[in-house]
C-alpha cells in the first residue's frame, strides 16, 4: 500500500508508528517529537526481538528491569491518551505489518549502537523506504553519536583524554522538551499481547531485592537525579570512588534504558554551576563521557565484545577455567572481602560500584588470570545497567586488553584498595555480614588471624582462593611471558 492513500478523511491525522527501544520515555523522546512535528498520530509499539541481538541478547536482570519499566512507559501512555502495544519480533516483519494494519505513512524510531543492531535496523529502514514509506531514525541516546568525532588523520579515537578534548569543542546539546499532556487515540491496528507474554520477569523472585533500590522507569530517572542534585553531587569528585557512600548518581541503568536523555542530566546540572558545584559537575559530565567513549568504540571496533582490542594478548597464557573457581567468584565466597562485598551486593540488587567493579575485575584477570571474557558474560546476565559499550569498555579496560586501558601490569591489591576506600570496612560489613562482629582492621584481610575468623565467621573461607602475593606474582610472569 503506497503512502499516498493512506491518508484519513475528514480531517483526522495520519498515523505513524513510533517504535520503541531502549529509549524508554517520553520527554525528550526525538522519535515520538518527530511523529508529532509531521502531524502524524503515533503507534507507540515495543517489540521484543532479543534472538536478532546476536550473541549479546540482554541478560536475566537486564530483562527484569525493562519488564517494569515497558510498565511504567504504558502508564505514561494512558495518562495522556495512548497506550503502548507490545509484540514478540520478528522486528521487520512486525513493522510492516502494523504499517498496512495501522494505515501508517511513516516509522520513527531512536537509533541504537550495538553491532548486531545497527545492521538490523539498517536493513529494515532501507526496505521500509522502498517499500514507500517515511523511515527516519534519530540520535535519543548520546550527546555525540558515534561517528561524529574522527581524529586529525580521519580515524576513530583510541584514547579517552584527546577524545573527551574534541568532545567538548563539540557539544550542541539539544534543549529539553516536555511530552505533551494529551496524545491522540490510535484505535486501529493489532493491540499486540500483555507483557507478561514476553516473559521478561523472573518466574522466581530473585529479583526482590532490586525494587527497594531501584524504580525502574521515567519517573524512577527523573527522582533520581533529584537525589544526586540534592545529594551526591556536592563532593562528587571526592567520594564517588567511595562504595560505603552513596557519593554517585546510579542514574546507569536509566541512561541504558533511555528513560532519561543525558542531555537533560547535563542542562539539570548546569542549573546548579556554581564556583563551589563547578568541579564536581565536570566530573560527572566527563564520567558521561567516558560512555560516549565506549559507544563510538563499540562502533568503530564492533568485535571488541568479544576479542581483545590489543591483539598481543591473543598470546596472553589465560589461566583455564576452573568452574568452582569462577563460581565462587561470581557468589562472593573468594576469601576476600572487598571482592565478596562487590559480587553479593551485584547479585542482591543488580548493580556495583564502579570502584569496586574496578577491583572485582582485577581479582578475576590478574589474580585469577581467568579470561576477562568470563566476567563480562556474568555482569551482562547480572546488572540491571548491562550495556553492551560500556560493559566491552570496562572489562577490556581492567583486563589490560582495551582502548586506553590499565596496563595489565596495574595489579590492584584488594586489601589496600578496601583500605582506602572503605576505610570503616561499613561497605564490606553490609554486604559480607559474616565479617561484620571482625575489628575492621580484619575486615579487609580476615585470614591473617584464622582463628578469630574462624570463631566469627565458620562458614566463610579461612584464606583466599589465591594467595595474593603468588597470584600478583604469577599474573606479572604471564605479562612478560605474552610479550
Amino acid at each position: 500500500m503506497s503512502a499516498a492513500v493512506r491518508r484519513k478523511g475528514r480531517g483526522a491525522l495520519a498515523n505513524a508508528i513510533v517504535w520503541f527501544r531502549n529509549d524508554l520515555r517520553l520527554d525528550d523522546n526525538p522519535a515520538l517529537r518527530a511523529a508529532l512535528d509531521a502531524g502524524l498520530a503515533p503507534v507507540c509499539v515495543y517489540i521484543h526481538a532479543p534472538d536478532e541481538e546476536g550473541d549479546w541478547a540482554p541478560g536475566a536482570a537486564s530483562n527484569a528491569w525493562r519488564h517494569r519499566s515497558l510498565a511504567a512507559l504504558d502508564a505514561e501512555l494512558r495518562k495522556r491518551g495512548s497506550r503502548l502495544r507490545l509484540f514478540h519480533g520478528p522486528s521487520h516483519a512486525t513493522l510492516e505489518t502494523l504499517v498496512d494494519t495501522c494505515e501508517a505513512e511513516a516509522v520513527f524510531w531512536n537509533r541504537r549502537y550495538d553491532p548486531a543492531i545497527e545492521t538490523r535496523d539498517t536493513g529494515i529502514k532501507r526496505d521500509l523506504r522502498e517499500s514507500g514509506v517515511r523511515a527516519d531514525s534519530h540520535n535519543g541516546a548520546l550527546m555525540l553519536e558515534p561517528w561524529s568525532l574522527q581524529t586529525g588523520q580521519g580515524g576513530p579515537y583510541k584514547v579517552f583524554t584527546p577524545f573527551w578534548r574534541k568532545a567538548l569543542t563539540e557539544l550542541n546539546l539539544p534543549d529539553t522538551w516536555d511530552a505533551p499532556r494529551t496524545l491522540p487515540a490510535v484505535g486501529t491496528g493489532p493491540s499486540g499481547v500483555a507483557l507478561d507474554d514476553l516473559q521478561l520477569a523472573p518466574t522466581l523472585d530473585w529479583d526482590a531485592g532490586f525494587w527497594t533500590f531501584w524504580e525502574p522507569g521515567e519517573a524512577g530517572a527523573h527522582e533520581a537525579l533529584e537525589v544526586f542534585i540534592d545529594g551526591a553531587l556536592r563532593g562528587y569528585r571526592a567520594s564517588r570512588d567511595r562504595p560505603d557512600q552513596a557519593g554517585t548518581s546510579r542514574l546507569s541503568p536509566h541512561l541504558h534504558f533511555g528513560e532519561i536523555a543525558p542531555w537533560r542530566v547535563v542542562a539539570a546540572l548546569e542549573a546548579e554551576r556554581n564556583a563551589s558545584t563547578a568541579p564536581d559537575i565536570d566530573a560527572y559530565v566527563r564520567e558521561l563521557g567516558w560512555r560516549e567513549f565506549a559507544h563510538h568504540l563499540l562502533h568503530h571496533f564492533p568485535k571488541t565484545p568479544e576479542q581483545n582490542f590489543n591483539p598481543r594478548f591473543e598470546r596472553f597464557p589465560w589461566a583455564r577455567v576452573e568452574p568452582a573457581a569462577l563460581d565462587a567468584w561470581k557468589h562472593g565466597r573468594t576469601g576476600v572481602p572487598i571482592v565478596d562485598a562487590g559480587l553479593r551486593e551485584l547479585w542482591h540488587v543488580g548493580w556495583m560500584h564502579n570502584r569496586v567493579r574496578m577491583i572485582v575485575g582485577s581479582w578475576l584477570c590478574k589474580h585469577m588470570r581467568i579470561h576477562w571474557r568470563e566476567g563480562a558474560r556474568w555482569f551482562w546476565d547480572t546488572l540491571v545497567d548491562a550495556d553492551l559499550a560500556n560493559n566491552t569498555l570496562g572489562w577490556q579496560w581492567i583486563g589490560g586488553t582495551g582502548a586506553d586501558a590499565s596496563p595489565y601490569f596495574r595489579v590492584f591489591n584488594p586489601v589496600t584498595q578496601a583500605q582506602k576506600f572503605d576505610p570503616d570496612g561499613s561497605y564490606i560489613a553490609r554486604w559480607v555480614p559474616e565479617l561484620a562482629e571482625l575489628p575492621v582492621p580484619l575486615r579487609f584481610s580476615p585470614w591473617t588471624d584464622p582463628d578469630l575468623l574462624k570463631s566469627v565467621a565458620p562458614d566463610y573461607p579461612v584464606e583466599p582462593i589465591v594467595n595474593l602475593a603468588a597470584g600478583r606474582e604469577a599474573a606479572l610472569a604471564a605479562y612478560q611471558a605474552s610479550r
